[in-house]
C-alpha cells in the first residue's frame, strides 16, 4: 500500500515535469516569434522609403519595352507611372505602350514657350534622379553665366555688332563652353556605358568642308539646308548661297559626308576640324517636320509614310486616302511616333537629334541653338575665316507661304492630342531637352 501511493506520487511528479518543459518551450517559441515579428515591423518603413514613388511594396516595376533611343530597344529598362490614373491610361490608350522613363513631377513648372534653361541654376530634379546611375547636383559650370536664350541673343547681337570688342566675344565663349560642358555631364551620367569606339554609322550625317577646316552635322528642320548652301559657297561652288536651289542642295552630291573617306580621314578630321551641329526645340522641330512632309504636296513621304500610317491608324479609312497617303492628321502622326510597332521606320527629320549626331560620341566645338541662328552662324562663319560679306541665308525656299513653325503653333497642334500622348512624345525626345537644356514646352508634363 505504501509502495503504491509513493508510485502515485512520482507519477504526479514526473507528469509536472512534462508539463513544465511543454510550457516552457511554448513560451520560449511565443517570445521568439513576437521578436521576429517586432523587427520586421521596425524594418518596414525603411524598405518603403528604399522604393520609388508609386511603386507599392513587394511589387516589380513595369519592364520598359523601349529604351530612350529608338537604337537601343534591346536594353530596356523598368519603370512605373506616377500615379494609378497615368497606368490606367495607358492600358486603355489605342497605342501600344512604349514606356519610355516617366519621371515624378519637378516642383518647378517652366512656363509655355520657354527655351534655352539657365545653365548655372541648372539641378538634377527627381524625375531625372530615377534614370541616372548617381543623383549628385549639377554644379555652376561657368561662375556666374547667364545663358538663357534672351541673354544669349543679347551677346551675340553685341558680339556682331562689335567683333572687335573681346568682352562680347569673351561672354560668347563662355556660352559656348558652357554648353559643351553640361553636355559632357549628360552624355557621363546617361551614357556612360557605351562603347566609345566611333564607327561610320556615328558620322554619316556630318558634311565636311576641308578649305576651312568645318564639320558640319545636319539636324533636319534645325537650319540644315540653308548651312548646306553656306558649305557649297564656302567649298567654291557657287557663288552665293541665295541662288542654290532646294534640290541642288540635298540631291546634287555636291558635299561629302565624313563616312566616305577611310578611317583614317575621319579620325584625323576628327581631331584638326571644328566641329558644327545645331538643334532646335524638339516638339517644335517635330510639329515643323509633320507639316513640312505631310500637309503640303510629297509624293516621296505620302507614299513611303502616309500610306502604311493611315492604313493603320484611321478607321474606315477612304480608297482614295489609302491610295494616295494624302491627308495624315497630326493625331495619326503622334500614334505612328510612338507606336513600338511602326508599320514603316524612322525618318532623319523627325528622329531624335542625339541620334543623328551622336554627341557622346563625338565632341563638337560649337554647339548652335535655331532660335539664334542668325546670329550664332555668322558668328561661327567669322571664326572659321570664311569671307567677311558671306552670312548664312535665312529665306524659306519650300512652301514660302507657310508660317514658321513658332511655339504657339507647336502648342496649337499638340492641343488635338491627349495629355498622355503629349507626355509620351516629351519622353520620346526627352534625351534631346536634357543634352541640349531645352525646358519643358507644356505645364502638365511630368
Amino acid at each position: 500500500m505504501l509502495w503504491m501511493k509513493w508510485r502515485m506520487v512520482a507519477d504526479f511528479m514526473r507528469g509536472r515535469r512534462r508539463r513544465l518543459s511543454w510550457s516552457f518551450w511554448f513560451l520560449l517559441l511565443f517570445a521568439a516569434g513576437g521578436l521576429v515579428l517586432f523587427i520586421h515591423q521596425q524594418d518596414q518603413p525603411e524598405m518603403i522609403q528604399q522604393q520609388g514613388p508609386g511603386m507599392k511594396l513587394g511589387s516589380t516595376p513595369r519592364q520598359s519595352r523601349e529604351t530612350l533611343s529608338t537604337q537601343d530597344r534591346e536594353r530596356g529598362k523598368s519603370d512605373s507611372y506616377p500615379d494609378h490614373q497615368a497606368a490606367e491610361g495607358v492600358l486603355s490608350s489605342p497605342i501600344p505602350p512604349m514606356q519610355l522613363p516617366h519621371f515624378w513631377k519637378n516642383k518647378q513648372a517652366s512656363a509655355p514657350g520657354s527655351r534655352e534653361q539657365d545653365i548655372g541654376s541648372l539641378h538634377v530634379s527627381k524625375r531625372q534622379r530615377k534614370l541616372l546611375k548617381t543623383s549628385p547636383p549639377i554644379h555652376h559650370i561657368i561662375n556666374n553665366t547667364a545663358s538663357s536664350s534672351s541673354s544669349s541673343a543679347s551677346v551675340l547681337s553685341s558680339a556682331a555688332s562689335d567683333p572687335s570688342s573681346l568682352q562680347s566675344w569673351k561672354k560668347f565663349s563662355d556660352i559656348l563652353e558652357a554648353r559643351r560642358q553640361l553636355m559632357k555631364k549628360m552624355c557621363a551620367k546617361y551614357k556612360s556605358s557605351i562603347s566609345k569606339t566611333i564607327t561610320r554609322h556615328h558620322v554619316k550625317n556630318i558634311y565636311v568642308e576641308d578649305k576651312y577646316k568645318l564639320l558640319y552635322c545636319q539636324v533636319p528642320k534645325a537650319g540644315c539646308s540653308n548651312w548646306k548652301r553656306t558649305l557649297m559657297v564656302l567649298a567654291g561652288q557657287a557663288s552665293n548661297a541665295q541662288s542654290i536651289k532646294h534640290d541642288t542642295v540635298h540631291y546634287g552630291n555636291h558635299l561629302k559626308t565624313l563616312d566616305s573617306f577611310d578611317r583614317q580621314g575621319i579620325m584625323r578630321r576628327l581631331e584638326t576640324y571644328t566641329k558644327v551641329i545645331f538643334v532646335r526645340e524638339p516638339l517644335e522641330r517635330m510639329v515643323s517636320a509633320y507639316r513640312d512632309k505631310f500637309e503640303n504636296p510629297n509624293n516621296y513621304y505620302h507614299s513611303l509614310f502616309g500610306k502604311p500610317i493611315i492604313s493603320k491608324y484611321r478607321v474606315n479609312a477612304s480608297k482614295a486616302a489609302l491610295n494616295t497617303g494624302n491627308g495624315v492628321t497630326f493625331q495619326e502622326f503622334v500614334q505612328y511616333l510612338l507606336d513600338v510597332h511602326r508599320p514603316v521606320g524612322m525618318d532623319i527629320h523627325w528622329e531624335q537629334a542625339n541620334q543623328l549626331c551622336n554627341p557622346c560620341h563625338i565632341d563638337y566645338d560649337f554647339i548652335g541653338k535655331f532660335e539664334n541662328m542668325e546670329e550664332e552662324s555668322n558668328l561661327l562663319l567669322r571664326l572659321t575665316g570664311a569671307p567677311r560679306n558671306l552670312t548664312l541665308p535665312s529665306f524659306k525656299d519650300r512652301n514660302p507661304s507657310d508660317k514658321r513653325t513658332s511655339t504657339q503653333i507647336t502648342q496649337k497642334y499638340f492641343s488635338q492630342v491627349s495629355m498622355l500622348e503629349r507626355q509620351r512624345v516629351y519622353d520620346f525626345y526627352y534625351m534631346d531637352y536634357l543634352m541640349f537644356n531645352y525646358s519643358k514646352p507644356f505645364q502638365d508634363l511630368y
